[in-house]
């Protein structure tokens, strides 16, 4: 199956952009009235035919539309510390898309490694990640946000804190419920400090256990997203 990025999508027919149409044409070497695969990233999921083979603006006729493709009963946000290694914060991020994720933002926290990012090369791997996985929705990734500004924000939904200090935690399996929507926080190398544990307890954050190991924190966002999806399979 070929499938195609395509967020600006309206009406039945379509111009894939320069990059796409010459990855259709050029490199696919698809012809008229071949099929492909759109999706817009809003839910959205088109069966096309080509009617246009220009390999900068190859064109597109829509033949059947799914509407709300995948669309799952609850919504999962992360909120994580990018890793000193970028390409190790990259990986969760494909990794997340594929297992199934709504939003992430990026947390700048008191012993974060890793104060900058770039939310231009972000997008374009989850888009590809999207692609790859045959997602229609496309999960939003915010710009680096202190946690002490993002701690108040308000979520309809679970909120929950995964650290490493040594105390009795509940399991993020056995304490989230099912349908629900669910925030959860993912520490950097260092984990939260202690100040930054009060301040999400002190915000209705429960705190959360995601097993006996411990983790890096790009596995362990990949723990609390896959947990959250097979809870809600």
């Amino acid at each position: 199956m070929h499938l195609f990025y395509t967020p600006d999508l309206n009406g039945t027919i379509y111009t894939l952009d320069e990059t796409e149409s010459k990855h259709c044409i050029k490199v696919l070497r698809l012809s008229m009235h071949d099929i492909i695969h759109l999706i817009d990233g809003k839910g959205g999921f088109f069966k096309a035919k080509i009617i246009d083979t220009n390999p900068k603006k190859c064109s597109v006729e829509i033949v059947e539309s799914k509407m709300e493709y995948g669309k799952r009963n609850h919504y999962l946000h992360i909120a994580i510390a990018p890793t000193k290694n970028i390409e190790r914060f990259e990986w969760f991020l494909e990794k997340a898309t594929e297992i199934g994720i709504d939003e992430i933002t990026p947390l700048l926290c008191e012993h974060s490694e890793r104060k900058i990012i770039k939310t231009d090369r972000l997008e374009k791997i989850i888009i590809s990640a999207m692609k790859q996985s045959k997602k229609a929705y496309k999960p939003q990734i915010n710009e680096m946000t202190e946690i002490k500004h993002f701690l108040s924000r308000d979520f309809k939904g679970d909120k929950f804190i995964a650290h490493c200090e040594d105390y009795n935690k509940n399991m993020l399996k056995t304490i989230y419920k099912q349908g629900n929507n669910a925030l959860i926080l993912i520490g950097p190398e260092g984990d939260f400090s202690p100040e930054e544990i009060k301040l999400s307890k002190d915000n209705k954050f429960i705190e959360i256990s995601l097993g006996e190991s411990r983790l890096r924190t790009e596995t362990a966002g990949i723990v609390a997203c896959h947990t959250i999806n097979l809870m809600n399979e």
